[in-house]
């Protein structure tokens, strides 16, 4: 009579470790790339004040008007809340 044995198990496969691997390859091959990618940003807005084609501008408190010298600003009112600058003449061209 012969004796057959039980077929012995297969190995078990490395799937399991071999994903966990891939996955933390994955995530610190992403945070890296997060932190050493050179970041964009939006270029700042011109104020009026910085554009040289605005002559006149105002923030609702004051108006300046650019002359030859040096920009001239009207004095604000004591409680004026100043807004953002919106340009009121622009030179032509």
């Amino acid at each position: 009579m012969s004796t057959v044995s039980p077929p012995s198990p297969a190995p078990r496969s490395s799937s399991g470790a071999l994903a966990a691997w891939g996955i933390a390859v994955l995530v610190i091959a992403t945070v890296l790339i997060g932190a050493l990618a050179p970041a964009r940003h939006a270029s700042p807005a011109v104020s009026a004040a910085d554009d040289p084609a605005c002559l006149e501008w105002t923030d609702g408190c004051k108006v300046c008007r650019r002359l030859a010298e040096e920009p001239a600003c009207s004095l604000p009112g004591i409680a004026c809340q100043p807004g953002a600058p919106q340009c009121l003449s622009r030179r032509d061209g």
